[in-house]
């Protein structure tokens, strides 16, 4: 590959899209050169989440003029049902691909992306940024230090308070479009769990229910807008809400417990309409336990490894601060845009893992059946052992 300079194309120009920009200020040059965007205000999107001039670049809606565009990278920001087949096409013209989470909305979809990406060879990363979020690194070096000993059972709950403005006023509220918030939202989670665990699930049982959303009324088409165009804090209590997706048939809380292939038990909780914004993970090992509290700049990780002599005992026997992951999302952001770019280029391991990817997105997908079918349990499938080694391999065949 010529890496004077990285030609880069953005498929999806949304509320997402601006994460291609961190390409340009990566570890080699880049460029954007190319965008694909249906929408009739693709300009006014290329203008305002891509910073520059419509007429600068190679614009369509074609993904094959896309393609012809000559690059040699592409993020696909698109909505979470044309991952699979986008990425697929680009994968089979040669182009590295940095997908946006989740990896598919179907166990099909995300099977195949996998396989082409196997089959072709083209390399293939997709965006679980939270493993370069300082609190999930940070979680993870006290794991890998033996402080809490052997890993047996992870709790997350996640607590939603913007999930009205964020998942219930488009596409995401949609089945059709997304399958459901155990995957959407979830996977990130999801991926972290196997991440602190070192395993992936094999076993899911789930309950939730949409309790609160179904009774809005104010409904709006907002397919015109991005998410920052409705976004507003003052929308409280979650009832009074306004412009809600005309459907919505996706759960607005649910809950999951998952059995990993190691033995470790683990669950998750979500709920969106919850009046604050954190998640917060519970690791409980052989020798200790962790926690955080708040998950960016400012929050800490609480350490229990002795045994508490009273019933309650709120600082722990240490306090580590979490330290970076000020700006949220943006920092992680750009140093797993860092990672993509280092491995295209110089072939670097990841911390990453589109492997990783498909567990999370497995568990989050069963997890979703088993909810709206009685809680009854599933059973995540086996991947092909082919594809297992290479995934594991670095993408080396």
């Amino acid at each position: 590959m010529n890496t004077s300079t990285l030609r880069v194309g953005v498929v999806g120009v949304g509320a997402r899209s601006h994460l291609a920009l961190n390409a340009e200020k990566g570890p080699v040059s880049a460029k954007i050169v190319a965008a694909c965007e249906p929408s009739p205000l693709a300009r006014t999107r290329v203008s305002q989440r891509l910073e520059r001039d419509p007429d600068s670049l190679v614009l369509t809606e074609n993904l094959g003029d896309f393609i012809a565009a000559d690059l040699d990278i592409a993020f696909v920001t698109s909505p979470d049902d044309t991952h699979a087949d986008i990425t697929c096409q680009l994968l089979e013209a040669g182009v590295a691909v940095y997908l946006e989470k989740p990896l598919a909305i179907t166990m099909e979809g995300a099977t195949q992306v996998l396989r082409t990406a196997y089959e072709t060879g083209t390399k293939l990363y997709v965006g679980h940024n939270m493993r370069h979020m300082n609190v999930v690194r940070e979680m993870r070096d006290i794991i890998r230090s033996g402080r809490i000993g052997e890993v047996k059972t992870i709790w997350c709950r996640h607590f939603v308070g913007t999930g009205g403005d964020f998942y219930f006023k488009d596409w995401h509220a949609t089945r059709e479009h997304g399958t459901g918030l155990l995957l959407q939202k979830a996977a990130h989670d999801i991926d972290v769990m196997h991440w602190l665990a070192n395993s992936h699930t094999n076993d899911v049982v789930a309950m939730g229910d949409l309790m609160v959303y179904n009774q809005v009324t104010d409904r709006a088409d907002n397919s015109h807008l991005l998410m920052g165009d409705w976004f507003d804090n003052s929308n409280w209590p979650p009832l009074s809400q306004k412009g809600l997706n005309p459907v919505i048939d996706v759960e607005d809380v649910s809950m999951m417990l998952m059995r990993m292939e190691s033995g470790v038990l683990a669950s998750y909780e979500q709920c969106h309409f919850a009046p604050d914004y954190w998640r917060n993970y519970t690791v409980i090992g052989t020798e200790g336990r962790i926690e955080n509290f708040g998950d960016g700049e400012g929050g800490h990780i609480k350490i229990w490894d002795k045994r508490v002599p009273t019933y309650f005992d709120l600082d722990g026997a240490e306090q580590v601060p979490i330290l970076g992951d000020a700006g949220g999302h943006s920092d992680a952001d750009q140093l797993t845009v860092n990672e993509f770019i280092n491995f295209v280029v110089n072939d670097s391991p990841t911390d990453t893992s589109p492997l990783g990817a498909w567990y999370a997105v497995a568990a989050g997908i069963l997890a979703t059946e088993s909810l709206r079918n009685g809680s009854t349990p599933r059973r995540v499938p086996q991947l092909e052992s082919a594809l297992i080694k290479y995934f594991n391999n670095n993408q080396v065949g």
